[in-house]
């Protein structure tokens, strides 16, 4: 209960830091659990680059596009309604959710020194299958996250529920 008293008191000081951290590490801890329990590689076999690679992804990209653009979808949308939230959810996975996925997995290629042509093909290949396993996930949790959850905590609501969800994009980000 401490931690979670001291993570309110940075989230209320400093809370683009504390958003962009969390989501960093968060992405770093998906990326162990890809590592670790799906891809099976055990310590030894642990790609502790390619874990730094997700935790900067997560800091340099995740937290400040997905932070941001709740933002803006809370300014298009202010309300708290049931209605308002299904707009919310409605925009974010007919038009981030798309948008996101295009630009991550061929920034986590390029960061993996993937060729443009190789990245291409790659983006070819996985995008339809995360598209479509985000629709599995994401648009009943992102529902609950804009209908119950104040705006400085839906980052980490979501990017507890990432952890999963991470752990899915780095193993699909990475299998080549």
């Amino acid at each position: 209960m401490a931690l979670w008293r001291a993570y309110q008191r940075a989230l209320t000081v400093h809370p683009w830091k504390v958003q962009v951290l969390t989501a960093g590490s968060l992405m770093g801890l998906g990326d162990t659990i890809s590592q670790q329990l799906v891809e099976k590689r055990g310590l030894r076999g642990h790609q502790a680059g390619r874990t730094l690679i997700m935790v900067s992804v997560g800091c340099g990209f995740v937290g400040p596009v997905v932070g941001g653009w709740y933002r803006v979808l809370d300014r298009l949308f202010p309300g708290t309604t049931k209605v308002d939230a299904l707009k919310k959810m409605l925009l974010d996975q007919g038009g981030f959710a798309p948008c996101f996925l295009g630009c991550f997995l061929p920034l986590v290629g390029a960061l993996n020194g993937l060729s443009a042509q190789d990245n291409w093909a790659k983006l070819r290949r996985d995008y339809p299958d995360a598209l479509v396993t985000n629709y599995y996930l994401w648009p009943a949790v992102q529902l609950a996250n804009f209908y119950l959850v104040p705006l400085h905590y839906r980052l980490a609501v979501v990017q507890c529920v990432a952890v999963i969800w991470n752990s899915y994009l780095s193993w699909k980000a990475h299998w080549l």
